[in-house]
């Protein structure tokens, strides 16, 4: 896009600044709290789309992987449904460059980033989700090549017990039970949650647990918040990784956390110090019936300890933090493994001119046991033009470690090389947004230069073996809008949400024939999502989204949600690919045909 047209779209937004706003919850008093710097929403300078807990109730989805394709840039490649297994893709990066944290809590994991969705939460405990798109090495380290997502959980939940229970197709059948109490020093959240279905297609079916606990101890003193999760999923992996009839493949996967935190404050430090342990379990059977044929059996462990601080001066905000952590591989495919991790962050925060420009210079440095040092360097930049409107662009360098996967998997089609080197790139970009109590919109230019990127290649194509390879050069380049729109009929609330994204990216020299994983992001995303409310108590959701993929792949799925409130019961319907679509959004796994679902919550409050 031309400079011309950025001054353009300046002048529009400075137009639409004038308009009269609505009286209702501005993201103003949202503070972002995935930064060294804690920073209200509106101030900060990079692009963060915040999914707020009313825009979780409004969104027609029923768990995190449906919720994030609804966000332009944001590639959830589903490969079932209940989010069973889901990749997770930013701005074109893969699924093992793109960091996971839960409450600040990072969840990268060194097998493979396949088990990154295994983390994500029941969306009955999210408060809301917090998207960063860009390199955010210099903040979060390692696995943020492209971008992180951080859910942040409800704090508390008053004196309640909730009841939730669905069915519909494929006989799926839901149920949860979550329990909110509060006592003199103390509050606790516990959600305790069932997934089953005899699945969509052969070898589909599911059986998932979700057990979490959120604490907070010793709150009228020094609170210490405890999480706790455990995560339990068996599916039939039916074509996941391969194409033969013959096959039935099996997955268990395993996802457990548990963390403490709490937050020392003075006048001018704030210091937030955390200790947690995080493991992945994962079994996988070629054939369902006969694990003696191929079994894959993994387990890492990551125990870490963490301290994030910021002072603030006449200077402006420092923000610093160290995070020590190790990991243990045992695996009978990957050996056993180890590795240990120290990373150091600093950034600082200049104001001038009023306020109205800040400067933010930051580095990343780590160390790894077994790649040794590594620096990152980055730097934001906004000016606030009015009040609504702000203008923003940052740099930084970014980087990605091999996975054990990458480095040590093999099998009769995958070769490991110990021998990669890490993922580096150099990011740029470039954006506008705007933000009032009942308009908000954004734009961002972005563009990214990596080199070493891992792809699977083969040396010719008679060659059935493919070998994890650095490969010279990748660059990516494209633009995204988002717009959110909120207005009233008959004293009813009315949002219309908007979000194109555009991605063009190419391999410098490469042979595609050669290549297991040639690019196939998202070239073309369009989502949009409308919450009407005609009538008390009963809300409606359209959710529509695009997609066209660099292979050419292009299909258009529509969901849809209907809730109606009485007293203390919510029924709900949702009504997912409502024109079946046939599509697939990664590897070999059609995507379910058009499916309902029922549901009935009662709160015994």
């Amino acid at each position: 896009m031309k400079l011309t047209s950025l001054f353009i779209i300046l002048a529009l937004f400075s137009v639409l600044s004038q308009a009269q706003d609505l009286q209702q919850q501005q993201l103003d008093s949202v503070i972002i709290t995935s930064s060294r710097i804690d920073l209200p929403f509106k101030e900060n300078s990079r692009t963060i789309t915040v999914i707020s807990s009313s825009d979780i109730k409004n969104s027609a989805a029923t768990n995190v992987a449906d919720l994030l394709q609804q966000v332009a840039g944001v590639d959830i490649r589903r490969r079932g449904t209940a989010g069973s297994q889901a990749d997770l893709h930013i701005r074109g990066g893969g699924f093992d460059q793109t960091l996971l944290l839960i409450d600040g809590i990072k969840m990268d994991d060194a097998q493979t980033g396949h088990h990154t969705m295994n983390a994500a939460l029941p969306i009955e405990v999210i408060e809301r989700i917090e998207i960063i798109k860009g390199p955010a090495a210099r903040v979060f380290g390692q696995n943020a090549f492209t971008g992180a997502i951080n859910i942040v959980t409800k704090k508390s939940l008053t004196n309640t017990v909730s009841a939730n229970v669905e069915t519909g197709s494929f006989n799926q059948l839901n149920g949860s039970v979550t329990v909110g109490t509060e006592l003199d020093n103390s509050s606790h959240i516990v959600h305790v949650g069932k997934l089953t279905s005899e699945g969509y297609r052969n070898n589909s079916d599911y059986d998932n647990s979700n057990y979490f606990l959120k604490s907070t101890f010793n709150k009228n003193a020094q609170p210490i918040e405890l999480i706790a999760t455990f995560f339990d999923r068996k599916f039939g992996a039916e074509n996941f990784y391969t194409t033969n009839p013959t096959f039935n493949e099996y997955e268990e996967t395993q996802n457990s956390l548990i963390g403490f935190t709490t937050t020392f404050n003075t006048a001018k430090f704030k210091i937030k110090p955390r200790v947690y342990w995080k493991r992945n379990q994962d079994l996988f059977l070629l054939r369902r019936d006969d694990p003696s044929f191929f079994r894959n059996f993994h387990i890492t462990d990551k125990m870490g300890a963490e301290v994030n601080a910021s002072y603030t001066s006449n200077a402006g905000v420092t923000g610093f933090g160290v995070d020590i952590s190790k990991i243990y591989l045992r695996s009978n495919n990957l050996g056993n493994r180890n590795r240990f991790m120290t990373n150091l962050f600093l950034e600082h925060q200049f104001k001038l001119l009023d306020d109205k420009l800040d400067i933010t210079p930051g580095i990343a440095v780590t160390y790894f046991s077994d790649f040794k040092f590594h620096a990152f360097p980055g730097l934001d930049l906004g000016y606030q033009i009015t009040k609504n409107l702000k203008v923003y662009g940052n740099i930084g360098y970014t980087y990605r470690i091999p996975t054990y996967t990458d480095l040590f998997y093999n099998d009769f089609r995958t070769a490991g090389n110990a021998n990669l080197e890490p993922e580096e790139a150099f990011a740029q970009e470039l954006g506008i947004k705007y933000n009032a109590n009942s308009f908000s919109a954004s734009i961002a230019l972005f563009n990214r230069d990596a080199k070493n990127l891992i792809d699977y290649l083969r040396p010719n194509t008679t060659e059935t073996i493919y070998t994890a390879t650095n490969i010279t050069e990748v660059n990516t380049k494209g633009f995204e809008f988002d717009t959110s729109y909120s207005f009233k009929i008959n004293n009813f609330n009315q949002t219309l949400a908007v979000g194109y994204a555009f991605l063009e990216d190419d391999i410098v020299d490469q042979n595609k024939e050669l290549s297991r994983y040639s690019l196939n992001t998202l070239k073309h995303h369009f989502t949009t999502r409308f919450s009407t409310q005609l009538f008390n108590n009963v809300r409606q959701n359209i959710v529509y989204k695009h997609a066209e993929r660099t292979t050419g792949q292009s299909y258009n799925v529509w969901d849809a949600s209907l809730i109606v409130k009485l007293k203390q019961a919510e029924f709900t319907v949702t009504a997912s690919n409502i024109f079946d679509a046939d599509y697939i959004e990664t590897g070999f796994t059609p995507m379910p045909p058009s499916n309902v679902l029922f549901g009935m919550r009662y709160n015994f409050n």
